[in-house]
């Protein structure tokens, strides 16, 4: 199959917001201000590579568990899918309640209604393992442009010339605005660190009362091991003209501190000049490394 890398325009901006061109459809994107809200919906914000298919997975299997199981199962991306991509085989204004959607939208682009009605879980990782894991799925998925240096790359990543735009611009507005919505923020690192007390605050955060089966269901099938080998969430089953799975798999490591495999001295004093620059203002610390 010939390579779709070498026929495309790769990232597109929409009002101020960079998407991949292959991927997200002008006309679905104007749809999304007016996108009626339902009380039971479930919005999941991250900036890319933050643990985005963790919560599609750990969202179905709250929900939706007989629908990612069996012989039948449906692939995670279906019972939980991005709002701003459009799916040839979905009307979302058709689908039952409750909707569970995830996404990478700005807080400006983000349906009007979510501010009257649903819930939204904010899910934050560091910035130095998204930046780590986005330039290595840039090598993996065929709608981004492969990535040699990993120094040119993390300058891109830094002034938001990616797709998803600014990381810090990103999460700022978010948080900024959190007030405006039905809200909870949640760290990939505690995920990582405890997932069954993460599970119990989503749970509560959604009110899904769950016994201590189900909870104990959730955490050994939702932890990130078995996720990777869950191919309705690692997308195996998706097409091959979306992976080069030569240069690795959809799911990689999911580490807290894997950042420190790839950057230099030079790399990280970058880093946190800007970063400190950035968020000075801002009230969020991030885990930077879990000792295992």
């Amino acid at each position: 199959m010939e390579n779709r890398k070498d026929h495309r325009p790769i990232i597109s901006n929409y009002k101020g917001f960079n998407f991949i061109s292959n991927v997200h459809d002008q006309k679905h994107l104007d749809s999304l201000e007016t996108f009626e809200i339902r009380e039971t919906d479930v919005f999941v914000i991250t900036y890319p590579k933050s643990g985005t298919t963790w919560f599609q997975y750990l969202l179905s299997l709250l929900y939706y568990s007989n629908e990612v199981e069996g012989e039948d199962a449906k692939m995670t991306i279906e019972v939980v899918p991005w709002i701003e991509v459009h799916m040839k085989k979905q009307d979302y204004c058709k689908k039952p309640s409750p909707r569970l959607f995830v996404s990478h939208l700005p807080y400006n682009l983000i349906p009007k209604g979510l501010k009257e009605k649903g819930k939204v879980i904010y899910v934050a990782r560091n910035p130095k393992d998204v930046a780590v894991s986005f330039y290595h799925f840039h090598n993996f998925y065929n709608f981004l442009e492969n990535q040699e240096s990993f120094g040119d790359f993390l300058n891109k990543f830094l002034h938001g010339n990616v797709f998803g735009s600014s990381w810090f611009d990103h999460i700022k507005d978010w948080y900024s605005h959190k007030h405006e919505f039905d809200f909870l923020y949640i760290t990939y690192e505690e995920m990582n660190k405890d997932l069954r007390s993460s599970v119990l605050k989503i749970s509560h955060f959604l009110d899904k009362k769950l016994d201590e089966k189900t909870i104990d269901m959730i955490v050994e099938k939702g932890s990130f091991k078995n996720m990777k080998n869950n191919p309705v969430a690692n997308s195996e089953r998706l097409s091959s003209e979306h992976f080069d799975r030569s240069k690795g798999s959809f799911l990689r490591k999911g580490k807290v501190g894997d950042w420190k495999n790839l950057f230099t001295v030079a790399h990280n004093e970058r880093f946190d000049e800007f970063y400190w620059k950035a968020m000075k203002d801002v009230p969020l610390d991030f885990i930077w490394d879990l000792c295992e």
